[in-house]
């Protein structure tokens, strides 16, 4: 049993989507991050970072207690080498597989971020912030286009870097890019929304995004952004207690 701390982002997609591909059984706590609740003392004895998804594995393999896995990468890894699954045994194709793994933590994932942040929510007269960000999630995608132009998949099998990448292609239309500008990402995006386990990832009343979510126009109180971009969410990590 794996215990998912989950919210229906592109982030907690990505784990879905693994846990669903595996197999392995799973609970889905959900949290409610407008109103803070990732922000308490509970949680952060599970990610100091205050950032969700989080796993706990309830049995890992070495049979001690349970362990928790935070960050995408490093679930999708752990939960990749528990299930001997998703992540090629050649060689050179494993290695090719984590470097676009890296990529998409590294790269991808935060300026796909930052322009989602800036489009949607940042006040009139951020354009340079705008422009930037858009510019860089473009060329992110172009990058992504020119591996998938040659190959089926980022390490030529189905892995854990599809994975990942494939949550972020999935929304680029909430920042105003058409993937019909990148045919291939297109066709690859496309191929793996019909795979079972990505259906049930996105439909699941547990684990799909609410519509009002994916609205451009979705407005804030200033509660909200203080526990989601503001003084509270920033202040979480220094202010709960540690051992002296």
């Amino acid at each position: 049993m794996i215990d998912l701390h989950f919210v229906p982002t592109i982030n907690g997609h990505k784990i879905v989507l693994m846990l669903e591909e595996t197999g392995l059984e799973y609970r889905v706590i959900p949290y409610d991050i407008l109103s803070g609740q990732h922000l308490t003392a509970e949680f952060h004895v599970l990610n100091p970072n205050h950032k969700l998804p989080v796993i706990v594995d309830l049995a890992p393999k070495d049979e001690g207690a349970p362990l928790t896995i935070f960050e995408t990468g490093a679930i999708l890894l752990y939960l990749a080498e528990k299930t001997g699954r998703f992540m090629p045994t050649d060689f050179r194709r494993r290695e090719v597989a984590r470097q676009w793994l890296i990529w998409q933590v590294a790269g991808m994932g935060p300026m796909h971020g930052q322009a989602n942040h800036f489009v949607r929510y940042a006040p009139p007269g951020q354009d340079y912030a705008v422009n930037r960000y858009l510019k860089e999630a473009r060329r992110l995608l172009a990058v992504l286009e020119s591996r998938l132009s040659v190959v089926s998949y980022l390490a030529e099998e189905y892995s854990i870097a599809d994975m990942a990448c494939w949550t972020y292609a999935s929304i680029t239309h909430t920042i105003g890019i058409d993937l019909v500008e990148y045919p291939s990402v297109r066709e690859w995006q496309s191929r793996i929304a019909q795979r079972p386990a990505a259906i049930r990832t996105v439909t699941d009343p547990r684990t799909a995004t609410p519509a009002a979510v994916m609205k451009s126009d979705m407005k804030l109180t200033e509660s909200q952004w203080s526990n989601l971009f503001g003084d509270r969410q920033h202040a979480a990590p220094t202010t709960i207690p540690t051992r002296s």
